[in-house]
This record gives structure tokens, C-alpha cells and sequence, in this order.
């Protein structure tokens, strides 16, 4: 898709193409498959193009790629420099997908489309929206690439500087579409094979690694974060043993010599403080809550703000956390933010006083936005109130 796109120049054209060559490897294939069947597709697709371009008679110069394409000779017998080329062709692809000329949710749909394959249906499902909606909020972005002359290229210098950050906001923020708890696992697993590809394509880039890092680390705790029932089960409470440790060492290799002044950077080493723990009271709060100082004077918001309250509430005290928590709701930037007062009812809670605790659990649980989420602040309401009791 990524090569018939930069040779044809028509998103819809290399889609047909490609449709069209897989419906005849399907036809063709029955007594067998050749011996370099990616060879082959692209052949026959490229041929579908040219045969297309040439009845259309439109862009002389396309054609002129693809018939100095169709004169070489058969895809094997250079085979380095056309996986070269593809390897190209596939960064251009998600720059060009996740260009901020388009919305962010279309940068998103755009990128599961096109670059994963992810059926527009269930595109529509995860964005909450129906199917012909999605169909044509993916026209209107392949539109307007071409229409605005969106270049298909990676950026250099400066400006690969400025647009990275871009990408790897659409990338993990298609990771979160697939870890939260009523998310797609396969969005984020989709997420984290787009930042492998990322981080093999430019590994000078130390944020990219940083991304894949970071997504690893949270994708390892997968298998614990419910128990038997389906209930969520927090970080504190899982069991670490069920955590993906190879994804864990994959990490951490990832983050070495990565410098810890970066957006991801800082998350991630965060996220392997969590990781790398035995048990939860061998977690180094200390280096979380540096961290989040880090962060805050790195990218300030109020999500940040919540975070590092926590975790100066493990590092130095709930007293401290709890102060830190009341100067980040004065400006009432939290206040619709559904965790904000689940974080008070736990830093509550480790501060002694269960039966606020408890009221603040089944006050953060009536504003949930997910029932899973909701019955797990319920139960904290159970235990605040039994371990008061007790």
C-alpha cells in the first residue's frame, strides 16, 4: 500500500490495486504459493496501476514510474534495494497519516485504516460512531491530503524535529484506545507494532524508543488488571507475577542510554519504577515523584498535576500529596475530571481517615465513566469502611 501510494499518488487507486492483487492471489494460489509471494503482489498490483493509469491517461509522470518499474527486472532480483524502498515508503506513509494539517481523531482512524488494515467498521466502534460516518470522515481525510498537497515525505531537520512529537502523540494515543479498560486490545497491540516499526526506522530518535518503551511497560501488566470476575483490579493489588516480564526486560533495554528529559522519556521511567518492583513498597517513589516534577515543568497540565500528588503522596507523605492535590483543584481545571477524587479518597485513606475515605470512593464511583471502574471504587468503599470497622 505504502509503495503503490507513492507511485500512484491516489489512496483509493493503491487501495484497489492491492484488493485487486490479493483477490487473484487468492484464485491463483490454490496449487501453491510462490516463492516470494510479497514479490509477486507487488508486481501484480503495480501492473493493475499502470494498466489503470494508462487507460486514464492522466499524470504523465507517474506513468513514467511505473513504467521504468514495470521495465525492471523481476522483484527478487533486487530485492535489498526494493526492501529498502518499502521500508521507506511505509515512514512516509505514517508522516503522512498522522499530518497536522488533519484533526487528531482523523490522524488516528486515518492511520488504523491505512496503515494497520483495521476494518473501517471497527474503526466506527471504537470512535462511538456509525460505520458511514467513519467511511466519510476517511474520505474527507484522504481529501483533503490531496487537495492540500499534504507532501508524502518525511520531514528533515527542523522539521521532522516538530512533526515527531505528532506521530508519536497519534501512536500512543491509539495505544490508550486499546488499553483502557473498555478499549480494543487489538488497537493497542497494533500501536506497539507501529512503534517497533518506528523505532527500527529512525533509531537515532530517542523519544521514539522512549514511546515503545512506555507502551510496553503498561501492555505488560495486561493479564493482571482483572481478577477472575472481570473486575479491575489496581496496580497496588495485581499480581506481579502475571506481568509479561520479557516485555518488561524489552523495555528497560529500550530505555538505556535513552536521557531523561524527554515527553516519553519521563513516562516511561515512571512506568518502569512500577515494573522493575518486587512488591508495591519496594517502589522507588522518590525517582516517580522527581519525575513528575520533571514532567511538570516539561508539558504542565492538569492530568500531571493529579499524578505527581500521588506520587508525592507515596514519596513524602499523604499529607504533602494531599497538599499538592488541593493546589492543583484551585484552579478548577479537575474539577470534571472523573479520577480527581478517587486520588483524594486514597491519599484520604493512607492519611487515616477511613470513613471520608470511603464517602469520597462511592462519591469518585458515581461519576465513573465505566462500570468496571465504578465497581472497583465501590469495593474500595467496602474495604475503607470494613478496615475502619476493624
Amino acid at each position: 500500500m505504502a509503495t503503490l501510494i507513492r507511485l500512484t499518488g491516489d489512496w483509493t487507486l493503491a487501495e484497489d490495486c492491492a484488493q485487486d492483487a490479493l483477490a487473484q492471489a487468492v484464485r491463483r494460489w490454490g496449487d501453491g504459493v510462490p516463492d516470494n509471494p510479497g514479490g509477486w503482489l507487488m508486481t501484480v498490483a503495480r501492473n493493475r496501476a499502470l494498466d489503470v493509469l494508462r487507460r486514464a491517461a492522466v499524470e504523465r509522470r507517474k506513468l513514467h514510474d511505473l513504467a521504468v518499474l514495470a521495465r525492471t527486472e523481476e522483484f527478487g532480483a533486487g530485492e535489498a534495494a526494493a526492501n529498502g524502498e518499502v521500508v521507506d515508503d511505509r515512514l512516509r506513509l505514517i508522516f503522512t497519516c498522522c499530518h497536522p494539517a488533519l484533526p487528531l481523531e482523523a490522524r488516528v482512524a486515518l492511520t488504523l485504516r491505512t496503515i494497520c488494515g483495521v476494518p473501517t467498521g471497527d474503526i466506527a466502534r471504537a470512535f462511538l460512531v456509525r460505520e458511514s460516518t467513519m467511511t466519510r470522515r476517511l474520505t474527507r481525510a484522504k481529501t483533503k491530503i490531496a487537495q492540500a498537497g499534504i507532501p508524502y515525505r518525511v520531514p528533515r531537520g527542523s522539521a521532522l524535529t516538530e512533526r515527531l512529537p505528532g506521530v508519536l502523540a497519534v501512536l500512543y494515543l491509539l495505544f490508550t484506545h486499546g488499553y483502557n479498560p473498555d478499549g480494543e486490545p487489538a488497537f493497542a497491540a497494533e500501536a506497539i507494532r507501529l512503534a517497533r516499526l518506528l523505532a527500527h526506522l529512525m533509531p537515532e530518535q530517542p523519544e521514539v524508543r522512549a514511546l515503545l518503551a512506555l507502551c510496553l511497560l503498561q501492555d505488560s501488566r495486561r493479564a493482571a488488571r482483572r481478577d477472575g470476575q472481570g473486575r479491575l483490579v489496581t496496580l497496588d493489588r495485581q499480581d506481579r507475577s502475571r506481568w509479561d516480564a520479557a516485555a518488561i526486560a524489552d523495555a528497560v533495554a529500550l530505555l538505556a542510554g535513552v536521557p531523561d528529559h524527554g515527553l516519553y522519556a519521563l513516562q516511561a521511567r515512571i512506568a518502569a519504577c512500577h515494573a522493575v518492583a518486587a512488591t508495591p513498597d519496594d517502589t522507588d517513589w522518590a525517582m516517580i515523584a522527581d519525575c513528575y516534577d520533571a514532567l511538570m515543568r516539561l508539558a504542565p497540565s492538569p492530568v500531571v498535576e493529579l499524578n505527581r500528588a500521588v506520587a508525592h503522596g507515596y514519596a513524602h507523605g499523604p499529607a504533602a500529596g494531599l497538599a499538592l492535590l488541593a493546589r492543583a483543584r484551585a484552579g478548577g481545571a479537575l474539577d470534571d475530571y472523573p479520577h480527581t477524587i478517587a486520588v483524594e479518597a486514597h491519599l484520604t485513606a493512607r492519611d487515616g481517615d477511613h470513613d471520608r475515605a470511603a464517602a469520597l470512593f462511592r462519591q469518585a464511583a458515581a461519576t465513573a465513566r465505566t462500570e468496571p471502574e465504578r465497581q472497583a471504587l465501590l469495593e474500595r468503599a467496602e474495604d475503607e469502611s470494613r478496615g475502619h470497622s476493624s
